[in-house]
């Protein structure tokens, strides 16, 4: 599993679906797509969410940002993320 950063900005018709129960369908399409949802945090400024999840690869990250996008009215971003010390050792540093 590769962890993937997924920051997310509401858009206008998906304020109005601010609920827990859109949390809980957002963590089944990350589990329909393979995912693991690790933590997710509520933002102020520019980004209003994002999201540390667990996915096989790119591939299953595109399918379910894109999902995520297109259900729940959330503009995602999605990146990889290594840990520190994985950047370290990757780079001969550690």
């Amino acid at each position: 599993m590769a962890t993937f950063l997924m920051v997310g900005t509401y858009l206008p018709e998906g304020i109005a679906k601010i609920s827990a129960a859109r949390t809980k369908q957002a963590v089944s399409i990350i589990k329909e797509h393979k995912g693991k949802l690790e933590s997710g945090y509520v933002t102020l400024g520019k980004k209003d969410i994002t999201l540390v999840v667990d996915f096989p690869d790119v591939k299953q990250a595109m399918k379910a940002s894109i999902a995520l996008s297109k259900k729940l009215a959330i503009a995602f971003a999605t990146s990889p993320a290594v840990t520190v010390q994985e950047f370290d050792a990757m780079m001969g540093k550690g």
